[in-house]
């Protein structure tokens, strides 16, 4: 039993020592790290911190691009697809709190306070509405909400795979799914997670041609440094709330809205999905449904054919049914 005892003592104290050495090493490569990160976006103060947001190109719309949940550093990851954009559009890149070069926020990320943030930021850094928004994944919900609230705001929006309000409200996250957001978080702060590159940043971003070496240092330095902070945590444990306080509204009947739905293989989720984007569109005015195949992160292997469409359903028929109706 002794003998049982002092090995358990032993392994306990190898584990404390290899967390510390690692918790050590995190630190000096955050420190190391600091000084590449060159950013190329505008700081503004929103709430008495700095958010971060990115412009290119000119135009008479402008295009803005929300990341999904996690993306740690949305102005290198998705420059593939608003470069495109900017080429004849003005385009921002708002980093929301915990993400890129932006501050992280004590609150608990609620939606309301999500959204204020991203307009006075918007604002703020010299982009003036209506605007056309570009979000991914989790930023669906802000966007459909943006829609609900301020819908003179809002031209229309290009939606790369949303999640639907309503997707969250019927798959809240169990006990044992709001333990592990917890858990990763934990592990995030003692730095475990440089253990893991792949799961830190999507490894394909560093295979693009859109990004020099510079950017794909920065690129993987900032993911490194913000990979699942308390912003990002509090904005999954908030998302149930968040979409249930927009379900209880109206939809944006008014707000053109082209859902991009990505299809990597046909099962049952995908089926379901398509579904839920149909059924959502049925209930607007103006709305379409357009497959690309691919995986979630769809702007990172059909920029062209996202920028063709989102033209098409922005020129031929948002701009034309203004036109019609002055």
């Amino acid at each position: 039993m002794k003998k049982i005892k002092k090995i358990l003592v032993y392994v306990g104290a190898f584990l404390l020592l290899g967390i510390v050495a690692i918790c050590i090493f995190h630190q000096i490569q955050l420190h190391r790290e600091t000084a590449i990160l060159k950013n190329k976006g505008t700081l503004v103060e929103v709430d008495h911190h700095k958010i971060n947001v990115y412009n290119e190109g000119d135009g008479e719309d402008t295009y803005v691009f929300m990341a999904g949940s996690g993306i740690a550093a949305p102005i290198y990851e998705m420059k593939g697809l608003y470069s495109k954009f900017s080429q004849e559009h003005k385009i921002a890149v708002i980093e929301r709190a915990g993400y890129g070069f932006s501050d992280i926020i004590d609150d608990k990320r609620d939606i309301d306070t999500i959204l204020e943030q991203t307009r006075a930021a918007l604002l703020q850094s010299g982009n003036k509405p209506p605007y056309v928004l570009v979000p991914h994944s989790i930023s669906g919900v802000e966007s459909i909400y943006w829609a609900q609230k301020y819908p003179e705001e809002i031209k229309g929006i290009i939606a790369l795979d949303i999640g639907l309000p309503g997707q969250y409200v019927k798959h809240k996250m169990g006990v044992i799914d709001t333990w592990m957001v917890r858990g990763i978080n934990l592990l995030t702060k003692i730095g475990l997670h440089r253990l893991t590159s792949s799961q830190v940043y999507n490894p394909q971003v560093i295979k693009q041609t859109f990004l020099t070496d510079e950017e794909k240092a920065i690129y993987q330095a900032l993911s490194y440094k913000q990979f699942f902070n308390d912003n990002m945590k509090n904005e999954l444990l908030q998302v149930y709330e968040n979409s249930l306080q927009s379900e209880m509204l109206p939809k944006p009947q008014n707000t053109p809205i082209l859902f991009i739905d990505a299809v990597a293989e046909e099962n049952k989720y995908t089926k379901q999905k398509r579904k839920d984007y149909k059924n959502f569109a049925e209930q607007l005015n103006l709305a379409d449904v357009k497959e690309v195949r691919g995986t979630h992160s769809i702007y990172l292997y059909r920029p062209d054919e996202i920028y063709q469409l989102a033209m098409v359903f922005m020129k031929e028929k948002v701009d034309s049914k203004e036109r019609s109706i002055k």
